[in-house]
Formats: structure tokens, sequence, C-alpha cells
């Protein structure tokens, strides 16, 4: 039925409707509460009904459905009514008065619902009226009694039945890094949100399987008036996501919590023979591809053309040689109120699934050989030329990663380069800043390599590797991507997938290419100043002196 329709069907039934329900109920209050629940069920029933014949019969037979319904709920419980029959809200049942009692009771009480919580307190604690608690809440007084009794009767079942504390109660889960995946918010990364040992759990507590409040109370070992704010806090800022039956999930990716030394291995055999493939075949493409970008073009500081063809073959192989996988990952970005967007990794403790099997690598040092903090762009608003590309890894010296990289360190290059700026009292801070960086020297050399152009320019310079190679490299990825998503829950398999596809050859095969390069002596090694620069580009339309 169409919804114009339904709203003159329920203001032409309505004072029909709460006649029915005064003459079935012992109190105005109690015929208010029982019309409004008659009302809402026709409404709803109408909008979802295409034809309707007899429309006054209908309506009857809905209002007579939901007074039974009502009856058996409260009407046949021992003395309960609602306002004019006897509901046994106050204590009637000798629930015992040790200490040890009580202080379940008080427990229970706080896994109740917030308002039925608020309205316990407030008459069993306070001392306060019906009436006056009635006026408090804005509800009736048949209302408020119907939730102390509702609320009596919880508090019974959950005194005959042991609450456990969940496993996160006893031993809570402890991040060991955090790590995210686009753009940090102006409080920083998520780590401001996660930092937190209970905020940490609480969305642990939902990874595996959606949970209710009360569930997740439960499984940390707490009661939910202490977890009620922290849940908001972590849904507005999109850490948890309501599911249905009013239950939270995550995107939030942690550790497995096994992991294959095999798996590994494999993967790391395949990036080494990537690497030697794209050294030989498509290196000598991209070093071709930049070698029309001549001095006038390009500032390297110390002059070695080297340092920026290494760049540029890191760049290369991070966002062409990327083995791409159509899958919409934007329910997975976590976008909080600082203004974040990003995906969210929280490195946690995982178990070696196959601890005796042998190979031939030792994975914590290669963890930490080919550790980088990923791909990092700054733009300006202030100067719209300006851009900067970089990875942090062994290859250079910088320190603080993202946290580290600020927009304005490239915004105070460019007032250096364009000459907008001098060293003095009003610009002390920005030259502390970058030679603190290393960015310039004390002499005031730029210590960064600068390419006059823009990023796009650039980046339309650097061909693709042949398909073919893609699309080898792109079936043994899969494959070891479909492993991997198993050891994760559901909603986290597809970017496990997309993450394996983008990053089999990423940033450890691009830096497998540069050790060929130097250990090989292509190139030269690096110097304590290049190692300033070393894969790091930026971008503008003047070069320095």
């Amino acid at each position: 039925m169409e919804k114009q329709k339904a709203d003159k069907l329920i203001l032409k039934f309505s004072s029909k409707v709460y006649g029915f329900a005064v003459k079935k109920s012992y109190s105005y209050d109690e015929a208010e509460e029982l019309s409004a629940e008659m009302l809402k069920e026709v409404y709803l029933s109408m909008l979802q009904t295409d034809d309707i014949v007899n429309v006054e019969g209908y309506v009857w037979r809905i209002c007579e459905h939901v007074y039974a319904k009502y009856v058996n709920q409260v009407k046949h419980q021992k003395g309960i009514s609602v306002d004019g029959l006897n509901l046994p809200y106050f204590d009637e049942y000798d629930l015992g008065e040790t200490e040890e009692e009580i202080r379940k009771l008080r427990k229970e009480i706080c896994f109740l619902s917030s308002s039925r919580r608020e309205i316990v307190y407030s008459f069993y604690y306070e001392g306060k009226s019906i009436a006056q608690i009635a006026r408090e809440h804005g509800l009736p007084a048949g209302t408020v009694k119907w939730h102390l009794n509702k609320a009596r009767n919880d508090l019974k079942e959950g005194f005959t039945m042991e609450r456990k504390i969940g496993k996160l109660g006893l031993s809570p889960v402890k991040a060991l890094e955090f790590s995210h995946s686009g753009c940090p918010g102006s409080k920083g990364g998520p780590e401001v949100y996660l930092d937190d040992k209970i905020n940490l759990n609480i969305v642990y507590s939902v990874y595996e399987t959606p949970k209710t409040v009360e569930e997740i109370a439960e499984d940390l070992g707490m009661t939910p008036v202490y977890l009620e704010d922290k849940i908001e806090l972590l849904v507005t800022n999109g850490f948890l996501v309501e599911t249905k039956g009013n239950r939270y999930t995550t995107y939030v990716q942690f550790s497995p919590k096994q992991y294959s030394l095999e798996a590994e291995a494999n993967l790391v055999r395949m990036q080494q023979k990537v690497a030697k493939i794209l050294t030989e075949k498509y290196v000598p493409q991209v070093r071709a591809a930049v070698a029309n970008l001549v001095n006038r073009d390009v500032y390297i500081p110390g002059g070695n053309r080297e340092l920026f063809e290494a760049a540029a073959i890191f760049y290369a192989i991070v966002t062409k040689c990327r083995l791409s996988i159509e899958k919409d990952l934007s329910k997975h970005r976590i976008k909080t109120l600082d203004g974040a967007d990003y995906l969210v990794s929280v490195e946690t403790k995982s178990e070696v699934m196959d601890p005796d099997y042998k190979c031939e690598f030792n994975f914590s040092e290669l963890e930490k050989k080919f550790w980088s903090c990923g791909e990092m762009t700054r733009d300006s608003q202030k100067y719209p030329c300006v851009y900067s590309w970089s990875v942090d890894s062994r290859f250079d010296c910088r320190k603080g990663a993202w946290k580290n990289n600020l927009n304005s360190d490239y915004e105070s290059l460019y007032e250096i380069i364009t000459g907008e700026i001098t060293e003095s009292k009003a610009t002390s801070e920005k030259f502390k800043r970058l030679r603190e960086r290393g960015f310039l020297s004390k002499n005031g050399t730029i210590n960064t390599m600068v390419v006059r152009s823009s990023f796009n320019d650039f980046a339309g310079l650097i061909p693709k590797p042949d398909e073919d190679l893609l699309k080898e490299f792109a079936k043994f990825a899969l494959e070891q991507a479909m492993v991997q998503s198993k050891m994760y829950p559901p909603q986290i398999q597809d970017r496990v997938i997309v993450n394996v596809m983008n990053f089999a050859v990423g940033s450890r095969v691009a830096m497998m290419v540069l050790d060929e390069l130097y250990d090989n002596k292509v190139f030269r090694p690096l110097t304590a100043q290049e190692r300033i620069t070393a894969n790091l580009l930026m971008f503008c339309d003047h070069l320095p002196e």
C-alpha cells in the first residue's frame, strides 16, 4: 500500500483503536501504550500489503492479535500488569543479603540495557517514585513499571546462570605494531584510537564473530556500563560496524593466529625470481625512459645520476608492476571524525603452524632487511606545483617514516629554492627543521633530488613491463593469495587477496632489484649524503641553483 493512503487510514482509525484499547485496559496510561502498539503494527502491515478488501476487519484482526500477545506477555505472569494491575517490579524474591550476592546483583544490573539500567538505579538505589522516573525519562508510568519488571526477570535469569569471563578478559590481545594505508587524521594514525588496551580488545572481540554489546562485555570480563562510551567512540570513528541483530564487526585486519613458514618461503622464492627477471628485462626500459630527463630537468645532490635512476626504478616496480585484482574495498576503509581515511592493520602475536619446516631463509632477518614504510606522497595546497614521492627503507637514513614526513617540509624547500625566504630569525624554525631532516646542509645546499616536472608527467614517462610477464607473476601470486586469505575471517579475506596481489611485486621486490644492481656493481654504493634522498623525489616548477 502507498504510504499516503496508509497515513490516511491510520488517522481514520486512530480514535477507534484508542477506544478499543481503553476498554481492554485498567488505566489510561496502559491504554495509550497498548493503542500505540496496535497502531504501529497496523501501519507497518498496511505498508507491506498491496490490496486490502475489508480494511475494517483487517484492522481489528491485527488489534486483537496485538492484545492477545500483550495479555500473554503481561497479564498471564503472576501479579503482573501495567498501572492498574499489580506489576511485581518491587522485590518479592529473596536474592539473599550476603556480600557475594549483593556484589553479583550489582554486576547483573550492569549487564542490563542502558535505559533499563538507569530506571533500575533510579528506583532501587536513589529511591525515586515511579511517577518521578516517568517524568524524568518522558515515559508513561506503565512503561517504567514494565522496564522494572523486565529488569527483574533479567536479574533473576542472571542469578541462575554463571557468567563466564571470556578469553580476552583473562588474556587480552596486545598490539606489536599499528599500520595504515591511506591518509591519517589530524590526530595521527589508528594508534590514536587503538593504542588503548580496552579499545583494542573491543575491536578484536568482534573480529572472528560479530557480537552484541553484552557479548563483548562478557568476552572482556567487564560490564557494559564501562564499555558503552568506548564502543560508541569506535563506531562513530569507523573501527566498529553495526550488523544485523545489534551486533558489531570490524574491518581492522589483525595478524592471523597462525602462519605457515612454507607459504612464506614460497612467496620469497617467487619474489627472488621476479626480481631477477625485472633486473634483466625491465630495468633497462626504465633507465631508457628517464634518460631524456637531463641536468636542466633534474637536480641531483652530488651529481650521481644513478641515484635518480634507482628512485625511478623503485617507483616503476611498486606502481607499474602491481598485480591488480578487481575487488571493492570501500567498506574496509575506516573514516574517522578527525579526517582519517585509511585501511588499518594491527600486528599481533602469531604462532608458526609448521615449526619443523626447514628452508634457506632466516625470516626475522628477512623482515628487517626488506622492511619499508610503503609509498608516501605529499602535496601542497599553498603551492599546487609541489609534490613528493618517497619510500623509506634501509637504503636511506631518514627517520620517523610517515609521521616525520610533513607536507610543510617540501613547502619550505620550495620557498628556499624560489628565493621566497632566506635564513633569518623569522624563518629560523623552518631552516632548523630542514637541517634536522638532512634536507638542507649547514651551508644552505639542498640535499634532496628535485625534478622540474609535474608528478603525473614523470609517472607518464615510466613504461609498464611486458603484459605476459605480469600474467606469469599474477598466476603464482593469486595461488598464494588464496592460501593466505583462508587464515583470516570472512569479512577480511577480500582485502588479504588484494594485498597479496598488490604487494607480491612491490617494495620487497624493488629492494631485491636494487640489491642486484648494487651488488653487481651496476650502480656504485650510496654515500652518506646520497642516503638522505635515496628513493625520495620532489617535484616542482623550479630547480635549486
